[in-house]
């Protein structure tokens, strides 16, 4: 999500993900570097969804290929970037376990923290966590995203009410905040796009939708639609990926459906947004100059 702009690897051998993909979110950092160079000039920050795991999420069942950390996958194709994962508390029904009782505001706030702390070393230096991400953000890609909410999650909250009807309430947590923002015509959703679409022109939008419909045991249908993953908006950019939801971030092979076209706008975006990223922050301190200089100004008078 947070992109910046080669050489050698400074991390390490071949990564091994196995011992990560059974961690629980509590044994997990919020920020896991996956596949780092000496000196990054980008940074991808993947987040899963609900329901998601920092490592499973992103990795092929069939062959295990994690496409964000493997050599062979993303690595190969942006030699100069960071690339990380975020971890989050994302179950919606747990049993023996507990859901997550934040809400999306919440695990925004606190990935942008871990973002600014992550980055206290760095030329950003002291900058505020918002003020970070908003000027350091070049693009964002969005898989799936349920924009105008889902009718699925109409079915989980579903789903949550039978469990916890049949399940002593000591071995099962099903009161999730995050389903409930997510349903058709969620008004906390639609506050959240409200406030963001009139700040998405200062980023590059990709919108992807699920082409491929899900087994839903009844019948098939999509988790969610077309008009909601992919909205039709003004400077954004639009395209399907073959796989049904859940695989839709899970490339098997390079060639797997999806993968091209994420990796060449992964790439594209990454050899634009330094010298973007740049001009921002020497406009964002040419901007604090003169608010200081205002306050001075007004001090004196």
């Amino acid at each position: 999500m947070v992109f910046k702009k080669i050489l050698t690897l400074c991390c390490f051998k071949e990564p091994k993900w196995d011992n990560m993909l059974d961690m629980g979110v509590e044994d997990t950092a919020a920020l896991t570097t996956v596949y780092c160079v000496e000196k990054p000039t980008v940074d991808i920050v993947a987040i899963h969804g609900l329901n998601g795991h920092a490592i499973k999420s992103f990795t092929a069942e069939k062959t295990q290929n994690f496409w964000l950390g493997d050599s062979h996958m993303l690595p190969r194709d942006i030699r100069s970037s960071r690339i990380m994962t975020f971890s989050y508390p994302a179950s919606v029904a747990d049993v023996f376990g507990r859901t997550s009782s934040d809400t999306f505001l919440q695990h925004a706030t606190t990935l942008a923290h871990e973002l600014a702390a992550d980055r206290s070393k760095g030329k950003e230096d002291g900058a505020r966590p918002r003020s970070l991400c908003y000027v350091s953000t070049h693009a964002m890609l969005f898989f799936g995203t349920p924009h105008n909410g889902s009718r699925r999650a109409n079915l989980a909250s579903y789903a949550q009410r039978m469990v916890s009807s049949l399940l002593p309430s000591k071995i099962v947590d099903t009161d999730s905040r995050l389903i409930n923002a997510l349903k058709d015509g969620s008004e906390i959703l639609q506050e959240i796009t409200d406030n963001f679409q009139p700040k998405m022109k200062r980023f590059n939008i990709f919108f992807f939708w699920e082409q491929v419909k899900t087994d839903l045991g009844a019948k098939y249908d999509y988790f969610v639609t077309e008009t909601s993953a992919a909205p039709i908006l003004d400077d954004t950019e639009r395209a399907g990926i073959r796989a049904e939801h859940r695989h839709m971030c899970k490339f098997a092979y390079r060639n797997s459906p999806g993968y091209p076209l994420v990796a060449a706008t992964l790439i594209r975006y990454s050899e634009e947004a330094p010298k973007a990223i740049a001009r921002r922050w020497s406009e964002a301190a040419e901007f604090i100059k003169i608010m200081r200089k205002g306050e001075v100004d007004d001090l004196v008078l």
